[in-house]
């Protein structure tokens, strides 16, 4: 039930742990909300609001939007908006709120990619659909072939001096891409302080020069995608549901298809193992990512405040013995 004036839990920030962000001043909780699914027009927004509350008073301070982020685009930042103007301005000063630009947004040459032209105006876009005068992290959603890095860092940077955004971040760039850039931006005098890459137990790619290229330049890294869209959850271990996300062949997320025999058979044998641990699968999913301390915060999304502090149990236990970690590696190998 929400109330008509939400006020947080006053002990919110006994219930999280926060870690630094790379070499900033930034700190982060081990979770973070984000609002790529279930907070666009064609979501509840009763049920949207329940969840950003339950966040908060469970310590997360952290929101992650997009321009993108919808359906349809810029739904998501647009009744995040509604609901900070509501009953969050008043803790704005502890609200990391984050955006992004680089997909597909609008028609025409400047709707998408890293020009300059594109990521002011996006930027600029968000800001209103949020009614806030500046994001705490803005970051390049992608890398563009085509645009110089130089002009995408330089536009992050003059964000930055502007004070539309308070910290420079990345996402989606390869180890070498993520070293230039983060070149780029010291020499403009700008820190690159956060990246935010697609990992979990499968998919690793992270484990592939980049979580190193992060250690080394002093950036915190933020995960995407932990559950692998579901797969990592006790929701298809027997196979697929009706009411289930692969089911419904609309979906671009996950299809019939990425659920095989193969895949049901090893999140079989890794949920054996986080009962063992006193673990749900997915608990066990967010642990095995925070483990490493390279690791700031892991993203998840939620469809329900339960859903949401069921995640949150993960935080209780990221500790792994050295047989647990090659049991997985065995599994996910196999």
């Amino acid at each position: 039930m929400i109330e008509k004036d939400y006020i947080p839990d006053k002990d919110r920030y006994e219930k999280m742990i926060y870690r630094r962000c790379g070499r900033s001043g930034l700190q982060l909780p081990l979770l973070s909300l984000g609002l790529w699914h279930n907070f666009g027009d064609v979501d509840d927004f009763k049920i949207a609001t329940e969840i950003i509350y339950k966040a908060f008073d469970l310590g997360i301070n952290h929101f992650d939007l997009a321009n993108n982020y919808g359906p349809p685009d810029g739904s998501a930042e647009k009744n995040f908006g509604k609901i900070f103007q509501k009953n969050f301005k008043a803790y704005r000063d502890e609200l990391i709120i984050s955006s992004k630009a680089g997909y597909y947004m609008w028609p025409g040459p400047y709707g998408e990619w890293g020009s300059r032209k594109y990521l002011i105006a996006s930027c600029d876009q968000s800001l209103k659909r949020l009614g806030i005068e500046y994001v705490d992290i803005f970051y390049s959603h992608r890398p563009d072939p085509d645009t110089p890095l130089e002009e995408t860092m330089s536009a992050i940077d003059q964000l930055v001096r502007q004070g539309k955004a308070l910290y420079a971040g990345i996402s989606n760039y390869s180890p070498e891409q993520t070293m230039r850039a983060s070149k780029i931006l010291h020499e403009l005098g700008t820190s690159c302080v956060i990246h935010q890459p697609k990992y979990s137990m499968f998919e690793r790619t992270p484990e592939q020069g980049l979580l190193d290229v992060l250690s080394l330049e002093g950036i915190g890294c933020i995960v995407f995608s932990p559950l692998a869209q579901g797969l990592l959850t006790d929701r298809y271990l027997k196979g697929i549901s009706d009411n289930s996300r692969a089911a419904k062949t609309s979906s671009p997320f996950l299809t019939k298809k990425d659920i095989t025999p193969e895949i049901i058979e090893k999140t079989g044998k890794l949920n054996t193992l986080a009962l063992e641990r006193g673990q749900s699968l997915a608990q066990m999913a967010i642990a095995w990512l925070l483990k490493d301390e390279r690791v700031t915060s892991v993203l998840v999304g939620a469809s329900s405040p339960k859903q949401l502090t069921d995640n949150i149990g993960a935080i209780h236990n990221i500790t792994f013995s050295q047989d647990e970690i090659l049991l997985i590696d065995s599994i996910l190998q196999s």
